[in-house]
């Protein structure tokens, strides 16, 4: 229902109320019938559920499987082994995502807790709840709003409705309907539910009341929105499906080939998939990626990012596009003056500092006060000059109805008046010549092409017993003009400038006036600003017209959180991964909608928090810009771990599909192979989660997130490397005697060649040994680890009890030292060579083009 455009009686008749009010009766039972004034609850995950969705991952689910087979036929010991592995990894999965988002209750916070109503003509306090549809609600200065009211009696009534559109200046209230369409910013004749009276009275009519409200709606639009799932989520259900068919199409080939060729008994084919699966599946990288997001998500908060979920911290490293609100976002939140066009410094500044509300003593500094934006920019600008207040004897407060506010003070044996307001209505009232006008008309013309808000200043020497009357403002002196505007943060513009070398578009959204927003579009360096996109604009569009036009448009004006929820999906739909900013309630569901929600922590209302992704705690743009930075480092990184892991994990595997297909015994035991995993995930795998940026980090585009993470390039690694570890490994161990002193060679030579391999996966293509060898210490620390260990479960009696392996020699050591070293000499010469080869074929692309 469009309640702004009809007639408060035609409001009254529709919702059935009376000019006292309803009667308590009445209100009871409307309260039964319609239900209470609130926001309606979505029913929350159970914790058990959110712990036990740890465990569906497909290739836990395998190791589970894997586990239960080893109890059936009695291996209890490598049965716990494997099941405790898995546990493991579902509790540190649970604990590092138990934040759970909590948007209703910050939704719940906007709203009062308690309401002025009128019943059978009588004032009464009801708690905000009970407040019904129908009900005469007065207002007063300092009220949060609440239900969505339309005015019927108004009284210098300025409403801050921020939270709604985002815009920090109090609306000034009016009661008359309005005949075109109007958005809620433009329903002057409306207060909102969780809007809050800044100064004046009124007396309105609930017209909407609970989810049927504006913010109600946000909620429900916030509720509706699904999560996004995150590209590196994506990639790793990705990444498990292909491990998974890829063991799968293994064990049912040497099921079949053993079975046929070798007539292998079952228990020992049994045995022999159990390794196969242990071998190949690479059960620690859940908690090393974990363990990679999570110091990443520590090293953000060190640069005022807080991240809520974690795959959310590699999200920002694949963001193509920024969407963001203007005020308090790019702009500074705070009204200030920006140009002064005067040939009368002195009076203009004094009518600054007189014809106001605000200021009653010489000590207060502007900072203390609190009230209308544009005197306090006044107050600021002239704050330096250090002007004592004039007595005040006589004042005429503004109203949009004249459009105009003055003063008179004593000024020796005479009076003046200050006079500021619209300069169209001081020049009317001003001794100009024509010539004179049109220069004043001219310079406020200019302003207003900036953005700015234009404010007039004259003045009048009177008789020191003049009253001062709307009649008595005549021939007045017109003193000057200044331009008011809410300014971008400079800290914003060089982010804007950063993003834009990384390859990210940035696109304003914002429900300010088309001028404004162009011009706030233009001071923060925006590519596109000639044409700019409002929200009645977007309404007649398909859902296809508006997806073409997102994409040569970075400003937006006018709109409504519909419009943002609508650019941020049109944006998903031409396949771009978006961010968006916010801080006000009405950004909350194109937050969530996101890629990646960004909100303010300073100035953001808690809605926006919890619906976002990362809330920014110093209220800076340009902390994105570091964040992507920090994003793209850590995917850089999680590849290099993810390139370390598999070729480890395959080799592995080809042991044992080598040893079946030769009709061999097993060389390495499940229990062994599950040392091998683990005590590389303990230590080698975490170092490369500590691997500085590039150069090139944010220089360099956004990557193409249909790319996977394995490559053409990395499987074609992984093949030769775990043929490079398998082979020679193998090799040697054969040429020994005895089950265990093989196994223990093996063993060695796999944990040895994982060891330099890692530093191998330092730089995908540039050499390993380069300056920055030597900066990640946890590189270095995590080799003694490993080295300790290792030499443990080799020397120490106990662990060869439990793992099954013997001392070893000298000159054993050293002929493994030998083949670990020829696979890093091998990788290196690779690198090389693929580097020139992808150079060359990026040249002959690029000529081609």
């Amino acid at each position: 229902m469009k309640w702004y455009k009809q007639t408060a009686a035609e409001v009254m008749k529709h919702v059935q109320t009376f000019q006292k009010g309803l009667s308590k009766e009445e209100r009871s039972h409307r309260l039964t019938t319609n239900g209470y004034n609130k926001i309606a609850e979505k029913q929350q995950v159970k914790p058990w559920k959110k712990f036990l969705k740890h465990y569906t991952d497909l290739l836990m689910l395998v190791l589970l499987a894997a586990a239960i087979l080893k109890f059936t036929t009695g291996d209890v010991v490598e049965g716990s082994i494997i099941f405790f592995v898995v546990i493991i990894n579902g509790f540190v999965s649970y604990w590092q995502e138990r934040k759970a988002e909590e948007s209703l209750d910050g939704l719940k916070q906007m709203m009062g807790q308690e309401a002025v109503v009128i019943s059978a003509g009588q004032k009464i306090i009801v708690p905000v709840e009970e407040v019904v549809k129908g009900d005469l609600v007065a207002l007063k200065a300092g009220d949060v709003v609440p239900a969505d009211l339309r005015l019927l009696e108004v009284h210098d009534l300025f409403i801050e409705e921020s939270i709604l559109t985002g815009e920090s200046e109090a609306v000034e209230k009016q009661m008359e309907e309005i005949a075109e369409e109007a958005g809620p910013a433009d329903q002057k004749n409306m207060a909102f539910s969780g809007t809050l009276v800044q100064s004046g009275s009124a007396i309105g009519v609930a017209v909407e009341t609970g989810d049927t409200t504006e913010i109600g709606k946000i909620n429900h639009a916030l509720q509706a929105v699904a999560k996004q799932t995150t590209p590196l989520v994506k990639k790793m259900h990705q990444l498990n499906q292909q491990i998974f068919k890829g063991i799968l199409v293994l064990v049912v080939f040497l099921l079949f080939f053993t079975t046929f060729k070798h007539g292998m008994a079952w228990n020992t084919l049994f045995s022999a998939m159990i390794a196969l699966i242990v071998a190949m599946i690479p059960e620690g990288l859940p908690a090393v990626l974990t363990m990679i997001l999570s110091l990443g998500v520590k090293e953000m908060a060190q640069e005022h990012a807080i991240i809520k979920g974690m795959p959310s911290v590699e999200t920002l490293g694949s963001m193509t596009v920024i969407c963001s609100d203007k005020t308090g976002t790019l702009t500074k939140n705070e009204m200030t003056v920006m140009d002064v066009i005067t040939e009368e410094k002195d009076r203009v500044l004094d009518i600054m500092n007189n014809c106001q509300e605000l200021k009653l003593q010489d000590q207060q500094t502007a900072a203390e006060l609190k009230g209308n934006p544009t005197e306090l920019a006044l107050l600021h600008y002239v704050e330096s000059a250090q002007l004592q207040l004039k007595e005040v004897s006589g004042k005429i407060p503004f109203s949009s109805s004249y459009k105009y506010m003055a003063t008179m003070h004593p000024e020796k044996d005479q009076a003046v008046i200050f006079i500021k307001g619209a300069p169209e209505v001081l020049m009317q009232k001003a001794v100009l010549t024509e010539k004179e006008k049109q220069q004043w008309q001219q310079a406020a013309s200019n302003l207003a092409q900036k953005g700015q808000r234009v404010l007039g200043f004259a003045y009048k020497k009177v008789a020191a017993q003049q009253e001062l009357t709307h009649d008595s403002l005549t021939e007045l002196t017109f003193a000057g003009l200044a331009g008011i505007i809410d300014p971008p943060k400079e800290s914003a513009i060089q982010a804007v400038k950063e993003s834009q070398e990384a390859g990210i578009a940035v696109k304003m959204i914002t429900g300010d006036h088309k001028d404004t927003a162009q011009a706030i579009g233009e001071q923060i360096g925006l590519k596109h600003t000639a044409k700019v996109l409002q929200g009645k604009e977007i309404d007649a569009m398909t859902e296809e017209e508006l997806a073409l036009e997102v994409t040569h448009v970075d400003v937006f004006a006018r709109t409504t959180p519909e419009h943002k929820l609508r650019i941020v999906s049109a944006l998903q739909k031409n396949g771009e991964i978006v961010g968006m900013t916010g801080d006000g309630v009405n950004d909350a569901p194109a937050l969530k909608k996101a890629d990646i929600g960004i909100a303010m922590g300073i100035k953001g209302s808690e809605v926006s928090k919890q619906a976002a992704d990362m809330v920014l705690a110093d209220d800076n743009f340009h902390t994105i810009a570091k964040a992507v930075k920090e994003g793209r480092r850590i995917f850089d990184n999680l590849k290099k771990t993810i390139n370390f892991f598999l070729p480890t994990a395959l080799a592995q595997g080809l042991i044992v599909v080598w040893a079946l297909l030769a009709n061999q015994p097993l060389p390495l035991t499940p229990v062994q192979i599950l040392w091998v995993n683990m005590v590389t995930t303990i230590t080698l795998s975490y170092a490369l989660g500590f691997e500085k940026a590039s150069a090139d980090t944010m220089k360099r585009p956004p990557r193409n997130t249909k790319e996977g993470i394995l490559t053409g390039y990395s499987i074609f690694r992984i093949l030769y490397v775990s043929l490079l570890i398998m082979i020679p490994a193998y090799l040697l161990a054969m040429r020994f005697e005895g089950a265990a002193l093989q196994q223990t060679i093996l063993l060695q030579n796999i944990v040895l060649a994982q060891a330099l391999y890692m530093i191998n996966c330092r730089e995908l293509l540039e050499p390993s040994l380069n300056k920055d060898f030597f900066k990640n210490k946890v590189l270095f620390i995590s080799l003694g680890i490993l080295f300790l260990l290792q030499a443990g479960v080799i020397f120490l009696p106990v662990a060869q009890q439990l793992i099954g392996t013997t001392t070893l020699s000298l000159s054993q050591q050293l002929v493994i030292g030998g083949n670990v070293l020829l696979l890093f000499v091998v990788v290196e010469i690779e690198k090389c060579i693929s580097k020139r080869l992808m150079n060359k074929k990026s040249s002959t692309q690029l000529k081609q083009s």
